[in-house]
């Protein structure tokens, strides 16, 4: 890479990893070898960019993030802030940008991948949620006539998207409840359940603060 592009590059990669270190624990031995990754390529980016090797020592980096415990919603908000605040103008800079955003989406995939789901409505939050960000870095891919990674984008969505809806077929759907007055949640869980043992999933789902005095209206399991 010239460096005109490794310059403005390297200050993507040390932005990027300073926001995926901030995805990784703090305990640990996985934490301990995903910061060590993490750094070494944020000091060395100069150096990768200009001998073009930065793409093994970057895979590394969002994967031992993953392997560290990093959360769905850390990784989510990673790739976020690089789409927000990095409007790059050279053209290794843009690749480099781009190839952050990629490794995102399959760090969020492996993620998704390990997830339990209690109900199908949370699968379908997550299956509404991932789809605007794929489809726009489909199309950055498209639009660089980048077949390749714009093949691989579209295998991981589907992938992704297959492996959401075999896990919500066997799961119960939430529906909305409505009683006429606040009632404690044992009332609630045996009028809905028929089992008062299942207060503490109507206290959860709902965040209620006080269980002998909960709101009429709320979200249940439909089983």
């Amino acid at each position: 890479m010239k460096r005109k592009d490794a310059t403005e590059a390297a200050g993507i990669v040390g932005r990027m990893m300073e926001l995926l270190l901030g995805t990784v624990p703090p305990q640990g031995r996985p934490g301990s070898d995903a910061r060590t990754a993490i750094n070494d390529v944020r000091m060395n980016a100069l150096v990768l960019l200009m001998s073009n090797t930065l793409g093994p020592p970057l895979a590394n980096a969002f994967e031992s993030a993953q392997l560290a415990g990093c959360t769905l919603a850390a990784i989510v908000d990673v790739r976020e802030q690089i789409e927000l605040l990095e409007e790059p103008k050279t053209l290794g800079a843009i690749l480099v940008r781009n190839i952050g955003i990629n490794f995102c989406l399959a760090v969020e995939g492996k993620i998704i991948a390990g997830m339990i789901f209690v109900s199908r409505q949370d699968v379908d939050n997550v299956k509404a949620s991932i789809g605007p960000s794929f489809a726009k870095a489909e199309e950055i891919a498209a639009d660089s006539m980048d077949s390749q990674t714009y093949q691989a984008l579209v295998r991981l969505h589907a992938a992704i998207n297959n492996h959401l809806v075999r896990t919500a077929l066997p799961l119960p759907r939430v529906v909305n409840y409505r009683f006429f007055e606040p009632l404690p949640s044992l009332v609630m869980a045996y009028r809905l359940y028929n089992d008062a043992s299942r207060a503490d999933d109507i206290r959860r789902e709902n965040k209620i603060v006080h269980p002998a005095f909960c709101p009429p209206t709320g979200r249940a399991l439909a089983v």
